[in-house]
């Protein structure tokens, strides 16, 4: 089992740190432009290795890439270097959509050359656009972007730290688009089953005040984060490390994450079930009218900023 990891920067490193660390392939190939940073990054690793499960860890070229199982890209510019940190902008990511496109439009191409049947994970910011990009670049739909994942588990988190219990205990998602248009299923959201307005009612809470403090530390989470370290880094390379297991073991499981939907015409993220294949099924859950409406704005927001790029 081999991953290929596209972008040797602060996300890509946290993705093969977190591959590595979780065992998720038995071969980590990193390829970066600059092939120094790559081989230090391979490195550095490779010296914490014998703690971890068995994986071999490489620099490489594109070349270096063939019979890989999935690759991940993570090459391209970040919010805090494409000025996407303001919490009042409509944009949010997508104003990275232009730069990042250019730079997957320019790398893709060459993926596919070296893996062809390589599932290819688009990690850059703005990831479903991006995976668009990739798909159509590609010329084959086994290509799915991180989506709302680690949106969910913030969603899950912060719900669980209100609560005062293990966010394992919590369903939540988050769908749409990582980023603003974002779309929380409060209708949906349970602790043991029980809907989280019960439970916020019974505390003698309001669920506006909670979904106003909760749904803002979600949206903007990756801001908060870049104020503090400069990169949102870590929970992505979790993330994009948990679909790679997905996709290699085949494991079926549903998971939000982006890929193309043929009802919206554009990629956007929907519980799925992920395996060797990419994301094999897509649902669209229960939702509340609110919802359904801010979902097809979200799809609406993704293919507008898509005609531009």
């Amino acid at each position: 089992m081999k991953i290929g990891i596209i972008g040797a920067g602060r996300v890509g490193s946290a993705c093969a740190l977190a591959a590595v660390v979780r065992g998720s392939a038995r071969t980590i190939v990193i390829v970066d432009r600059t092939r120094n940073r790559a081989k230090a990054v391979a490195t550095d690793l490779r010296y914490g290795a014998p703690l971890c499960p068995k994986t071999t860890v490489v620099d490489g070229d594109y070349d270096d890439l063939a019979d890989s199982d999935l690759v991940m890209i993570t090459a391209g510019i970040n919010e805090k270097a494409g000025g996407a940190t303001d919490r009042s902008d409509p944009q949010g990511r997508l104003r990275l959509l232009h730069t990042n496109a250019g730079i997957y439009r320019e790398i893709v191409p060459h993926i596919v050359r070296a893996a062809p049947r390589a599932v290819l994970l688009a990690v850059t910011d703005p990831p479903e656009s991006l995976a668009d990009i990739t798909r159509i670049s590609a010329g084959h739909d086994r290509v799915l972007s991180t989506g709302t994942f680690l949106d969910s588990l913030r969603f899950r988190v912060h719900l669980a730290e209100h609560f005062e219990l293990d966010a394992n205990q919590v369903e939540a998602q988050v769908i749409g688009e990582h980023g603003v248009s974002q779309v929380f299923l409060w209708s949906s959201a349970r602790i043991a089953g029980v809907p989280i307005g019960a439970l916020v009612e019974r505390r003698g809470e309001t669920l506006d005040g909670l979904r106003k403090q909760i749904e803002d530390s979600v949206r903007y989470a990756n801001i908060t984060i870049i104020e503090g370290n400069d990169a949102s880094q870590f929970g992505i390379g979790i993330v994009a490390a948990r679909i790679a297991e997905l996709v290699l073991r085949d494991e079926r499981a549903v998971v939000p994450v982006g890929s193309y939907n043929v009802g919206f015409g554009v990629t956007l993220s929907l519980p799925s079930v992920v395996g060797r294949a990419g994301v094999i099924q897509s649902f669209e859950p229960e939702m509340s009218g609110e919802e359904r409406q801010a979902l097809e704005a979200s799809a609406a927001n993704l293919k507008k900023s898509e005609c531009r790029a």
